[in-house]
C-alpha cells in the first residue's frame, strides 16, 4: 500500500502572507478603538441609539480585527508540536463563535431598547451625531483602504477587511440619522436608524456562527460537493474504488482531506497518488490531503469504519 500527502504552503509561508499586512491590521484596530470610545461617550451623553448601536457593532469588529492579529501572532510563535499536530488554528474558530454570540447579544439589546423608546422617543441632538458619524466614517474608510490590498492575498486579512467595510456602512447610517434629525426634527429618526443597524448585524452574526459551528463539527466545506469529489477520484486512471473519504476545514481557507483509493493490480500506485493530489489541489484547492493507495489484489484490505 502507498500513502502520501499533498502540501501547500509551509507554516512560515502561510503566516507571511498575512504577516505582510500586520501593520495595517494594527492601524485598523487602533482607528476602530478610537471610533468606539468616541461613539460610546457621545452616544451616552446624547441618548443616541444610533450611535450606541453602531458603537457596539464597531466593538465587535475591533474584536474581529484583533482576532486576525492574534491568529497571525499565535500561528507564528506557537506552531505545531507533539501534542498540537494541527497547531493552534482552531482558536480562531472559537473566537469567531464567541464573536457571533456577542453580535446576537448586541442586536438583541438594540431591538429591546428601541421597543422601549417607541412610546416616548428621547430628543437626540443632531449635530453631535453628525460630527461623530463623520469622524467614524473617516476612520473606517482609512482602515478600509489600509486592508484593501491585503484582502486579495490573505483570507485572514479579508475577514478583517469585511468587518471594516461593514463599519463604513454603519457610519453612513449614523450620518443619515443626524442629518434627518437636524433637517426635520423627527424624534423617531435615531430609533429607526438604530434598529436598522441592529437588524444589519443579525444576519452577519448568524452567518458567522453557522460557519464556525460547521468547522467545529468538522462538516465538509460548503463549496465542496463530497459526492462529486468521490466520483472524480474514482474516475482517475487505475482507481476502482474510493472509500473512507473525509473532507473538513481546519480554519478559514485551510481545507483538509483524507481518503483510501483502491487500484487495479497492475496500476502504478505512485502515479495514482500524484494524480489524486494534483486533482484535489487544482479543482478543490485542497493542498493538504492524506491518501492511502491500496492495490486491489492486496492480501489484506482496510475496513471502513462505520462512524
Amino acid at each position: 500500500m502507498g500513502q502520501g500527502h499533498g502540501h501547500g504552503l509551509s507554516a512560515a509561508e502561510a503566516v507571511s502572507a498575512s504577516g505582510r499586512y500586520l501593520n495595517g491590521l494594527w492601524i485598523a484596530a487602533g482607528l476602530g478603538a478610537v471610533t468606539f470610545v468616541l461613539q460610546v461617550t457621545v452616544g451616552l451623553s446624547t441618548s443616541s441609539l444610533a450611535l450606541l448601536s453602531d458603537s457596539a457593532h464597531v466593538f465587535t469588529d475591533v474584536f474581529g480585527v484583533s482576532m486576525a492579529i492574534t491568529a497571525i501572532l499565535v500561528a507564528r510563535r506557537v506552531g505545531r508540536g507533539a501534542g498540537r499536530t494541527f497547531g493552534m488554528y482552531r482558536g480562531e474558530v472559537l473566537a469567531a463563535l464567541g464573536n457571533a454570540f456577542l453580535l446576537f447579544a448586541v442586536a438583541g439589546w438594540v431591538l429591546y431598547e428601541a421597543i422601549g423608546r417607541l412610546a416616548s422617543p428621547p430628543e437626540v441632538p443632531g449635530w453631535p451625531v453628525i460630527i461623530v458619524g463623520a469622524i467614524g466614517l473617516f476612520n473606517n474608510f482609512l482602515a478600509f483602504m489600509m486592508l484593501r490590498e491585503g484582502a486579495k492575498e490573505s483570507i485572514n486579512v479579508r475577514g478583517a477587511y469585511l468587518e471594516v467595510m461593514a463599519d463604513v456602512l454603519g457610519s453612513i447610517g449614523v450620518l443619515v440619522s443626524g442629518a434627518v434629525t437636524v433637517l426635520t426634527g423627527w424624534r423617531y429618526t435615531d430609533t429607526v436608524i438604530g434598529v436598522a443597524i441592529g437588524l444589519f448585524v443579525l444576519p452577519r452574526a448568524f452567518g458567522l456562527g453557522r460557519r464556525a459551528l460547521r468547522i467545529l463539527f468538522q462538516h465538509a466545506p460548503e463549496q465542496i460537493d463530497v459526492t462529486v469529489l468521490q466520483t472524480e477520484l474514482g474516475q482517475l486512471d487505475g482507481v476502482t474504488e474510493v472509500h473512507d473519504l473525509h473532507v473538513w476545514t481546519l480554519t478559514s481557507g485551510m481545507e483538509v482531506a483524507s481518503a483510501h483509493l483502491t487500484t487495479r493490480p497492475e496500476a502504478d500506485t505512485g502515479a495514482v497518488l500524484v494524480a489524486a493530489q494534483k486533482m484535489l489541489a487544482d479543482r478543490y484547492h485542497i493542498e493538504h490531503a492524506t491518501l492511502q493507495v491500496e492495490p486491489g489484489d492486496a492480501p489484506t484490505r482496510c475496513r471502513e469504519l462505520s462512524w
